[in-house]
C-alpha cells in the first residue's frame, strides 16, 4: 500500500471548495457523471482506432445509492485507471488546478459560487465529490492488462493508494456523504439532479430498476379474454436518459413529429405545441448545434419558466444564455450545445468574445433565413402565425441591425382588415391614396381595433388602409422604419382629423365667418378643460362628427416610449398628463346651435354633453364624468 500527500501547498484546500462553491454543490453529481462518460467515450474511441484490444459492449453508467451506508456509487465501464494513472490524474494534475484556484480565491469573498463552471475550470472536477462527502474512495481497473487500484481520501492532503480485487473495467467512485449533505442520499433528490444535468447524455446512466410488461407470445393468436395473460412484469434497467437526443441528429433524419416530441421531452410542462422549429448545425468556423422552437407568444413580454438550455456535449450547464443567444431571441425555447462556449468568464467577458460573436451572429442569421424561407414557401401558414410570434421579430429589429437588415423580406404589417403587407407591398399598395400633397406617404395605423373604431371608419369611408400595430414596443419601432424611409411617416388614425392626418390640396370652407369661429371658440374654452383639451376649430364636411377628440402623434409616441423602456425619457414626458386635442366641425349643425344658443345654461348643457360623447368614442369617459353622462342623457329623453 501506497500512503502519500496530495501536491498543494495549503492545508485546507476542502474546506475552501467547499466554502466557495457551496451554493452549486450539487453539480458534483454533473462533474463525476461526465468523468465517467469521458471515460467511456476515450474507451469507445481507443477500439475504433484498434489501440485497445477489448470488446467496447454497449456500456452503460450507473449511479446507486447505499442509505444505510450514507454511500453513493458512481460506476463506469470506460478506460479505467492504473495505480501510476490515479497517482498522476487524481494527486498531482488535478491538484496544479487546486492551487490556481486557491491563489485566485484565498482573499476573496465575492460570490464565485454562482458561477457553475469554475470546477472544471480549474481541473477540479473529480474533487467537487468533497463538497458533499466526508470520505472518497476510487477503485479501477483499466482497459490494460494491470492490477486495479483503491484509491481513499477523507478530505485531508493525505490519500492511501493500494491494490484492489476490482475484475471488471472500468471505475467505482463511492462518496461517503457528509452529515450536512444527505439530502443526497434521497432518490427523489438525486432523480431531479440526473434529469436536470444528465437528461441527454450521450451514455445511457442506470439508477435503479423500474417494471415493465414485456409480450409473452402463446402461440400464433390469443383470444381477446385471454389477453392479459399474454404479458409479464420484468424488472428492467432504469435508464434516465436519452443518449441520443434530436439535436445530435441531422435534420434529415427527423420529422416534423420528432421535432414536436422533443420539445414535450425538453418541457415536459408544455402542453401546447410549438408554432415551427430552426435546426442549428454548425462546425466551421466554430461548434454548434440545437434546435430552437418559436412557441406561441402573443403580444405579452412575460417572463417565461422554460427557457433555452446550454448544453457542452450533451452535458447541462445552464438556462441562461444571455450573451451568447441574441437578446431577442431568449423569448425562444430549445437546446443550444456548443463546446467553444467559455464558461468561467464574466457576462461582460462573454459579450466580448470573438467565438461568442460568432456564434450569437450564425443564430442570428439563421433565424433570418428560416423565416424568410418559410414566409416564402407558404405565406397563409406564415399570416396565421404571425400575432403569435411578432413581439419577438419586431424587438429584433430594434436590437439587433443585421435582423433589422434581413427582416424586409418577411415581417409582416397587418390591416384591420386582416390583410397583410410587408413593408414594400405597403407602400406600392397605399401611394395612390394615401400620399399628402406634400408627397408624403402616410402610414395610418390603429392601436386598439375597438377603441379607436369610430375613427378607422372615419378613414376606411375615405378609402384608406389603416394597419392594426398593437405590440408594446411599436413606438419605437416605427420611429426606426421612419429614419431608414424619409418617403413615409406613420400617424395613429386618432392623433388629428382625417383630413388632418393625409392633408390633401383641397380646403373646405367654413361655413361660419372667422368671428362667428372666434365668438364659438370663446364659449368652448370657458367650458371645456383646459388643463386636458386644447379647444381647434376645424372646417369639415357636414356630416362628420361635430366633436372630435385627438392626441397628437409625437406626444403619445414620446410617453409610450418612455412607458415601454426608453427615448421618451430624455424629453420629460413619462409623468406628463395626457394632452388632447379637441377637434370642434365648424361646419357642423351642432357648432352653429351652440353659437346661436342665447341662454348659458343650455348652452353649457349641449358643449358637456357633445365633450362627453366625443370622449365616449374614446374610451375616456370614466368614473364621475361617466355617471353625470349617463343621468344627463336619462334627463333628455324623459
Amino acid at each position: 500500500m501506497t500512503t502519500g500527500k496530495i501536491n498543494v501547498s495549503v492545508e485546507n484546500i476542502f474546506p475552501l471548495i467547499k466554502k466557495f462553491l457551496y451554493s452549486d454543490h450539487e453539480i458534483f453529481l454533473r462533474e463525476l457523471i461526465s468523468n465517467g462518460t469521458d471515460a467511456t467515450l476515450k474507451l469507445k474511441h481507443l477500439t475504433n482506432i484498434g489501440e485497445a484490444k477489448v470488446e467496447y459492449g454497449n456500456p452503460i453508467i450507473e449511479v446507486k445509492i447505499d442509505k444505510e451506508g450514507k454511500k453513493l456509487h458512481f460506476i463506469d465501464q470506460g478506460i479505467g485507471m492504473t495505480a501510476a494513472e490515479v497517482e498522476k490524474y487524481i494527486n498531482q494534475l488535478a491538484f496544479s488546478g487546486a492551487e490556481e484556484f486557491l491563489e485566485k480565491y484565498k482573499d476573496s469573498e465575492k460570490d464565485s459560487a454562482k458561477d457553475s463552471g469554475i470546477i472544471g475550470h480549474f481541473g477540479l472536477g473529480f474533487y467537487s465529490a468533497f463538497m458533499v462527502a466526508a470520505k472518497v474512495e476510487i477503485i479501477t481497473k483499466s482497459y490494460k492488462d494491470e492490477p486495479a487500484a483503491h484509491w481513499t481520501c477523507d478530505g485531508s492532503p493525505e490519500f492511501t493508494l493500494e491494490p484492489a480485487d476490482k475484475t471488471t473495467r472500468g471505475t467505482e467512485i463511492i462518496l461517503h456523504i457528509a452529515e450536512d449533505s444527505l439530502e443526497f442520499l434521497e432518490e427523489a433528490k438525486i432523480t431531479q439532479l440526473l434529469n436536470k444535468y444528465n437528461k441527454f447524455m450521450p451514455i445511457p446512466i442506470k439508477f435503479g430498476t423500474k417494471t415493465e410488461k414485456i409480450e409473452q407470445k402463446k402461440g400464433e393468436s390469443v383470444d381477446t379474454e385471454d389477453k392479459e395473460e399474454t404479458y409479464k412484469s420484468v424488472e428492467v434497467d432504469n435508464i434516465i436518459n436519452n443518449p441520443n437526443p434530436a439535436w445530435t441528429k441531422l435534420p434529415t433524419e427527423l420529422s416534423d413529429e420528432d421535432y414536436k416530441n422533443f420539445y414535450h421531452e425538453l418541457y415536459p410542462m408544455q402542453f401546447e405545441e410549438p408554432l415551427f422549429h430552426i435546426h442549428l448545425n454548425v462546425d466551421y468556423p466554430f461548434n454548434l448545434t440545437g434546435i430552437l422552437y418559436f412557441p406561441k407568444l402573443g403580444s405579452d413580454l412575460q417572463i417565461q419558466k422554460d427557457k433555452i438550455q446550454l448544453y457542452q456535449n450533451q452535458v447541462y450547464v445552464t438556462d441562461n444564455v444571455e450573451g451568447i443567444v441574441p437578446e431577442f431571441l431568449t423569448m425562444l425555447k430549445g437546446v443550444i450545445d456548443s463546446p467553444d462556449i467559455p464558461l468561467n468568464v464574466s457576462r461582460s467577458g462573454l459579450q466580448a468574445d470573438a467565438a461568442v460573436k460568432k456564434i450569437s451572429n450564425y443564430i442570428t442569421r439563421k433565424v433570418a433565413d428560416k423565416l424568410k424561407s418559410l414566409f416564402t414557401e407558404n405565406r397563409e401558414d406564415f399570416e396565421k402565425k404571425w400575432n403569435d410570434i411578432k413581439i419577438v421579430l419586431e424587438y429584433g429589429m430594434l436590437s439587433e441591425d443585421k435582423f433589422y437588415e434581413k427582416s424586409a423580406a418577411f415581417v409582416l404589417y397587418p390591416t384591420v382588415d386582416n390583410k397583410y403587407y410587408t413593408l414594400e407591398e405597403l407602400k406600392e399598395n397605399l401611394k395612390d391614396k394615401q400620399t399628402d400633397k406634400d408627397g408624403k406617404l402616410v402610414v395610418l395605423y390603429a392601436g386598439n381595433k375597438d377603441a379607436q373604431h369610430s375613427y378607422i371608419e372615419i378613414a376606411q369611408e375615405k378609402g384608406y388602409e389603416v394597419l392594426l400595430l398593437d405590440s408594446p414596443i411599436i413606438s419605437h419601432l416605427i420611429q426606426k422604419i421612419e429614419g431608414d424611409n424619409k418617403e413615409l411617416t406613420f400617424v395613429r388614425v386618432d392623433s388629428d382629423h382625417i383630413d388632418n392626418l393625409i392633408k390633401k390640396e383641397e380646403n373646405t370652407i367654413s361655413k361660419l365667418s372667422e368671428e362667428e369661429q372666434e365668438g364659438l371658440k370663446t364659449v368652448l374654452e370657458t367650458i371645456v378643460p383646459k388643463q386636458t383639451y386644447s379647444v381647434q376649430l376645424e372646417a369639415m364636411d357636414s356630416l362628420a362628427a361635430p366633436f372630435i377628440i385627438t392626441q397628437p402623434e409625437f406626444m403619445r409616441r414620446m410617453k409610450e416610449m418612455n412607458q415601454s423602456g426608453g427615448g421618451g425619457g430624455m424629453f420629460g414626458m413619462g409623468n406628463m398628463p395626457d394632452m388632447y386635442n379637441l377637434v370642434v366641425n365648424t361646419n357642423s349643425p351642432l357648432a352653429t346651435t351652440i353659437l346661436n344658443t342665447a341662454d348659458k345654461s343650455s348652452q353649457e348643457h349641449l358643449i358637456k354633453q357633445a365633450l362627453d360623447l366625443a370622449k365616449l368614442s374614446q374610451n375616456l369617459l370614466t368614473g364621475e364624468s361617466l355617471t353625470a353622462f349617463v343621468k344627463r342623457s336619462f334627463e333628455m329623453i324623459k
